[in-house]
């Protein structure tokens, strides 16, 4: 397998305009000699709205596929992930400057640390950027900690899904993304905090865009019912993984 980090991004039309921002901020990651960066754009279904902002790039790689949401679209390019290292990015977003090279170092610096976040700035529409209180201390995230505060704080993670960085075994492991409307990436989130220590960079990694058509500013993804369901299989898959005692890496007691 090659030394490569592989990034997966799921995208619909009315984020399409977004890409090309979203590679100009991975055209300017630097990485250690020897390693390299594949782009595996998934569009959630098929139209002919998203294929004219993909960038032409022998590094980017793009797929269609039936509709069933970012989760499904980005456990699809899953398949195509030829690296170790598995990195997501929103079409929308856009990695801050050496947000990769960190995240490399923290995972190949310990074999028993299986996943890496880092902080995150909101990107508001003026182009003026946003942070807000909370993060945890830079270094190591211990196992549970990310479920237990995420449940004591009203379903809200002390680090942002968004910028995960993952070894793609592990993932794999995990089965991808969750089957979920919305909060797949919570659910991946809080599954791997049950099963393998993390690492929290306190350097920003991401700009969040704040955007009108974005997923979750619509009032769906806010549905009383349909929320406290995903909540429910979210915490309930994660805690299972824990009291069932697999372990990353195997060998962790």
């Amino acid at each position: 397998m090659r030394r490569r980090i592989i990034i997966v991004t799921a995208v619909h039309a009315p984020s399409a305009p977004f890409l090309s921002d979203a590679y100009e901020s991975l055209r300017a990651q630097e990485l250690p000699e020897g390693w390299e960066w594949h782009w595996l754009i998934q569009e959630d279904g098929r139209s002919d709205r998203v294929a004219p902002h993909v960038p032409d790039d022998e590094r980017v790689t793009f797929r269609q596929g039936r509709a069933g949401g970012p989760g499904v679209a980005r456990t699809m390019a899953l398949a195509h992930a030829d690296g170790e290292y598995v990195k997501v990015l929103d079409a929308d977003d856009q990695l801050a400057p050496g947000a990769l090279a960190r995240d490399l170092a923290a995972l190949e610096g310990d074999p028993a640390i299986g996943w890496a976040t880092s902080r995150v700035l909101d990107l508001l529409p003026d182009g003026s950027t946003a942070g807000f209180p909370g993060d945890p201390e830079h270094g190591p995230v211990e196992r549970m900690t990310v479920i237990d505060y995420w449940t004591e704080h009203g379903y809200r993670a002390p680090v942002h899904p968004a910028t995960l960085f993952v070894r793609r075994d592990l993932l794999v492991a995990l089965g991808g993304w969750m089957a979920l409307p919305a909060s797949e990436d919570t659910g991946l989130l809080l599954a791997l905090n049950s099963v393998a220590r993390g690492w929290f960079s306190s350097e920003v990694g991401l700009l969040y865009r704040k955007w009108e058509g974005q997923v979750t500013g619509q009032s769906a993804h806010t549905d009383t019912e349909e929320r406290d369901a995903r909540m429910a299989v979210v915490a309930e898959r994660a805690r299972a993984l824990s009291a069932f005692g697999w372990r990353f890496p195997a060998s962790a007691g």
